[in-house]
């Protein structure tokens, strides 16, 4: 991929792992946006994400760091931190520092997967991430589709490619007939940028024996800011969606593909089945297809559209805007809002 000149550090809900990647008791280390950082999750089921390092010394807390109750103690010398990053205990001092707080991220846990809220300047959600059922007001639940980790679920680490171009993907109307082998390009019905949370709704057919004008099946797509959409599918297989890009550096993005399949008329497998298994490997590949462009594309600036392609992109780039930085100052890094919790 050619550099991109988008920031590598969008405002927004990010996936960093799977919830079931962290146990209780657990230390998970991972890096994104430039930032070694730690999650773990308390002994009354609570995650917390923060960066890496004890304020105390420095010691790497993902190395050795272990969790005691509701707190998270350093390898080092003992310290201990609460959910919010901070210090509540020093086993050698009868108080404990409170002028001193690890960088912490608000979480949530919601759709099988732990979000944190990144912004460079420390503020607060201003919007939620959607339910992939709830949100699309419709009365299916999490029953009425096999459970998708880790069976069908996609993991790419550091791939060269930003979160906007997986957006962009939403609007390009012309990609389906080359890289998806429709028979035709999809027809928009809905394109509503008007807040953080945007949608993108189209009907489009995979089948070939189906004429332009019989198309009876569709996706609606929830964007929730550039690292969370949820999909819903009508009219064909029975699918739900959440394709997640999460900055990891400068030049890299780790992608996450989650895949709920309709369960078969009367199954109720607690695990997912060969059916269930053989339509998710199928969206799967059809994602993958897309990861092989993103992954070595150039980000045009401004791109050579076509007059039927000018409205989706330009009204996505405008959207896209809100997302980055004025500029490249981080504002008290060490004083982020205190960690929200499980959302669902």
């Amino acid at each position: 991929m050619a550099p991109t000149p988008l920031p590598m550090e969008p405002t927004g809900w990010f996936q960093v792992a799977w919830c079931t990647e962290i146990t209780v008791g657990a230390v998970h280390r991972m890096k994104y946006f430039g930032r070694e950082m730690v999650a773990w999750r308390s002994a009354s089921g609570w995650i917390a994400v923060f960066d890496a390092y004890c304020e105390h010394l420095g010691a790497h807390l993902g190395y050795g760091g272990h969790v005691e109750g509701e707190n998270l103690v350093c390898p080092f010398h003992g310290w201990e931190w609460n959910r919010d990053g901070r210090n509540v205990c020093i086993p050698y001092e009868s108080h404990p520092n409170k002028g001193r707080r690890i960088r912490s991220y608000p979480v949530a846990e919601r759709n099988e997967a732990v979000w944190i809220w990144y912004d460079i300047h420390g503020r607060a959600p201003h919007f939620d991430v959607p339910d992939v059922f709830t949100s699309f007001g419709d009365d299916k639940t999490a029953h009425d589709y096999y459970p998708p980790v880790p069976a069908a679920t996609l993991h790419r680490q550091r791939l060269e490619l930003h979160p906007q171009y997986v957006l962009e993907n939403g609007v390009d109307f012309a990609h389906f007939k080359f890289v998806h082998k429709t028979p035709f390009v999809p027809t928009f019905t809905r394109h509503d940028f008007s807040g953080p949370v945007s949608f993108v709704d189209f009907t489009i057919a995979f089948d070939a024996g189906i004429a332009e004008n019989d198309v009876n099946s569709g996706v609606e797509s929830i964007n929730a800011g550039l690292g969370c959409t949820v999909t819903k599918s009508w009219g064909m297989v029975d699918n739900r969606t959440m394709p997640a890009v999460t900055p990891v550096d400068d030049v890299t993005s780790d992608v996450r593909f989650t895949v709920w399949i309709g369960r078969e008329p009367g199954d109720e497998s607690p695990e997912i089945t060969t059916y269930g298994k053989t339509m998710a490997a199928y969206i799967i590949e059809q994602f993958e297809a897309d990861i092989h462009i993103w992954a070595h594309q150039r980000y045009s600036d401004p791109p050579a559209l076509s007059r039927k392609e000018f409205d989706g992109f330009t009204a996505l780039r405008a959207w896209a805007a809100q997302f980055y930085p004025d500029d490249g100052t981080v504002t008290d890094p060490g004083r982020r809002p205190a960690n929200q919790g499980r959302t669902s």
